[in-house]
């Protein structure tokens, strides 16, 4: 396998592809809508909502708290998941301010 040569590209260019991680899979789009409406879960919540088996449930909220888009806090024997705020902010201006750059020409 190879590189994915990340170094070569800019800063702001692979915290975008990061952040972008977080939209890149359903499952990854519905526990975040999930979150939005709820505010907060826990893995056993998303069971009972999603399709999926909680060992692929509790992957992808891995992955998104390690994207950084959610966090989760102990509450007692359970792990309470949510957005993060201010990440779920920088996301939206990094990418409001990613599609505000196209300005359509009818070029092809």
């Amino acid at each position: 396998m190879g590189l994915t040569k990340s170094e070569v590209f800019k800063k702001r260019q692979n915290h975008m592809a990061t952040l972008a991680k977080a939209f890149d899979h359903p499952a990854r789009v519905a526990i975040l809508e999930y979150l939005l409406t709820n505010r907060t879960c826990i893995t056993n919540d998303l069971v009972n909502e999603l399709p999926l088996s909680q060992s692929t449930i509790s992957q992808h909220l891995k992955e998104l708290k390690q994207i950084g888009i959610i966090k989760g806090e102990v509450e007692g024997p359970k792990l309470n998941y949510c957005i993060d705020e201010q990440v779920w902010e920088e996301a939206r201006d990094v990418f409001v301010n990613f599609f505000a750059k196209y300005v359509p020409k009818n070029c092809c």
